[in-house]
């Protein structure tokens, strides 16, 4: 596996777009920084810019850039749901590219529990643009041969099981507590 990783990051560092597994589903992503890879990302996807992006880490240091300056009680209640399939809405930091969040005034940021999704993070040494594997508003992909199938232009599949989550991440606004999309029990 790790060569698989080495060789996805460097596809992503050549501003390539990669699926990936995650905790419920697959996913596709691209550096957060790179604007022609996002945008290369979202015409795949045909998904509108201004709904925002989520980011994914392998651990809160690699979201730290992308996230304002967090109270030590709002950092707690985020950090006993990491890694888990908790998205959380936090306040955006200033120089956060304004691709990322959309018209929103957060970003949207989880620490993944789904090993080769952090093992990827780790190797591309930064967070990643994760929106999940599909064409906006249809099903998403949950497995390679369904990426494959669903989605053209991507750039490298790493192979592997999702978690086995039947749904997406739960998403809360961290300084509300509102609850944006949840799992369907």
């Amino acid at each position: 596996m790790s060569w698989q990783l080495r060789h996805a990051a460097r596809i992503v560092h050549n501003g390539g777009i990669i699926a990936y597994p995650t905790e419920a589903v697959y996913g596709i992503g691209c550096l957060p920084n790179d604007y022609l890879a996002v945008e290369r990302l979202l015409a795949i996807k045909q998904r509108d810019i201004n709904k925002g992006l989520i980011l994914i880490a392998a651990d809160f240091n690699q979201l730290a850039p992308y996230v304002d300056e967090l109270s030590k009680s709002i950092y707690r209640k985020i950090e006993k749901s990491w890694p888990g399939p908790i998205t959380w809405l936090l306040p955006k930091a200033e120089h956060t590219p304004p691709w990322l969040c959309g018209k929103h005034d957060k970003i949207a940021v989880r620490v993944t529990a789904h090993p080769i999704a952090a093992a990827l993070c780790r190797s591309c040494g930064s967070a990643l643009v994760s929106t999940s594997a599909n064409i906006d508003s249809r099903a998403p992909a949950r497995n390679s041969l369904s990426v494959r199938r669903k989605l053209a232009g991507i750039d490298k599949i790493i192979h592997g099981k999702t978690g086995g989550l039947a749904q997406p991440s739960t998403i809360i606004d961290a300084l509300s507590d509102k609850v944006i999309r949840a799992k369907k029990t």
